[in-house]
């Protein structure tokens, strides 16, 4: 197949969720089809992203465009004017009419045998009506998302804000997921979700993989090995994103205080990048927090730690984070949100807790009963090595963009 991947940036690097897994299906796909990558560019792009791009497609296209810097005079201003806008702000930001325009002539040339839309931010960019198939493919339901963190804000600004957009998100995807030939969800409960929520039938689920050779426990002659902390927690992730954001700081507030009441030498190392300010003032007050901000590698600070921790109460799609810690025979302690779509066993290989009393409990557990700790360490790991791996992954799209193929055919032939 002659495939065109649409995407709202360049991938590299490829430091959070939604990029590795992108990554790692096109690094599968481009074995046997041939991939286009259409994106936005913009100057504040890695310098060697599009160098690198031949490492996950045949052929890159890039349209330029920008944004202001977050919280900037220039952002609040587009955030004021999206009120009047019926586009969800993660959406309006993204409108090139650039990317439009390629896509039509190529559409027209008939170039493509079908166009893959990776989240619904660069959606309005692909015109309604094309002869090639299309996928939307869905990383979360964003909807869901949107609504949970209305539902979680306290401030009643942002509360407010956070309402409209969820709205607005609602009937965009309840629009967008009827248009397309195909939806490929991260999980069957997110498959499920959008059939309920948006009425469409033609929706499947492609499981989340780890590179498990690369995630997986370092040797003790390992150039990056680090001493194992016993009292050391880890979360990775963007810190920059409003979920992980929330995370970190209902951690700080709720868990960490009655973790260290019993353990004072308890430490919280948070690995990602662009932490917010409101996480930096977190850390100067709090000093069992540690930011690092973006780092090259992340795995020495998982192999390290005696838990990890996904104290998520916001979000959507499926958290590759859990099945690189998984793979590096970690023991991960998560909400049942931030595990959720993941096919795990609670109390096997992974520990859920959404209680704050109880998540303590368990981390606090699993840092004492280090037989415990080890037990889920090992199946951890021995799950990933057996059922997690890209290739199913990949295999699943294709079978999804085969099918979004035969149901255009079919609409050809009426």
């Amino acid at each position: 197949m002659k495939v065109l991947w649409v995407k709202s940036e360049l991938l590299h690097p490829v430091d959070k969720g939604g990029k590795i897994r992108t990554f790692e299906m096109l690094r599968h796909l481009m074995r046997s089809h041939e991939v286009t990558y259409l994106c936005l560019s913009s100057p504040t792009d890695a310098a060697d992203a599009r160098e690198r791009a031949s490492e996950y497609c045949h052929h890159l296209q890039t349209v330029p465009w920008s944004e202001p810097k977050r919280f900037s005079t220039g952002f609040y201003v587009d955030l004021a004017k999206n009120l009047a806008s019926p586009l969800p702000y993660v959406i309006q930001k993204y409108k090139q009419p650039q990317m439009r325009q390629f896509l039509a002539r190529s559409d027209a040339r008939r170039e493509f045998d079908v166009v893959v839309c990776d989240f619904l931010t660069p959606s309005a960019n692909v015109p309604r009506r094309l002869h090639a198939a299309t996928v939307l493919f869905e990383h979360n339901v964003e909807t869901v998302l949107w609504e949970r963190t209305f539902q979680n804000e306290k401030n009643p600004v942002k509360k407010g804000y956070f309402f409209g957009q969820a709205v607005k998100m609602r009937a965009y995807e309840h629009l967008l997921c009827k248009r397309y030939d195909a939806v490929a969800a991260v999980s069957e409960p997110d498959a499920q979700a959008i059939r309920q929520r948006f009425g469409v039938k033609d929706v499947y689920a492609v499981p989340t993989g780890v590179d498990f050779d690369f995630f997986s426990p370092l040797p003790q002659d390992h150039a990056l090995k680090l001493a194992r902390e016993p009292f050391d927690l880890v979360f990775t992730g963007s810190m920059d994103w409003m979920p992980n954001e929330d995370a970190i700081l209902f951690f700080a507030d709720e868990i960490l205080p009655r973790i260290a009441a019993e353990i004072p030498q308890v430490r919280v190392t948070v690995v990602g990048r662009n932490p917010t300010p409101t996480l930096q003032a977190l850390a100067k007050r709090e000093p069992k927090i540690t930011l690092t901000g973006r780092v090259d590698d992340v795995r020495p600070y998982i192999d390290r730690s005696a838990v990890y921790i996904v104290p998520l109460r916001v979000g959507g799609g499926t958290r590759i984070k859990i099945y690189e810690a998984m793979g590096m025979q970690r023991a991960v302690v998560s909400t049942t949100i931030g595990a959720e779509g993941l096919p795990v066993e609670n109390g096997k290989e992974i520990v859920l807790a959404d209680d704050p009393a109880h998540f303590a409990q368990q981390v606090i557990r699993l840092i004492h009963d280090t037989e415990a700790r080890e037990a889920i360490e090992i199946a951890a790991r021995k799950a990933v090595v057996e059922r997690f791996g890209w290739d199913r992954a990949t295999d699943a799209l294709v079978d999804i963009m085969e099918r979004a193929r035969n149901k255009r055919a079919r609409r050809h032939h009426r």
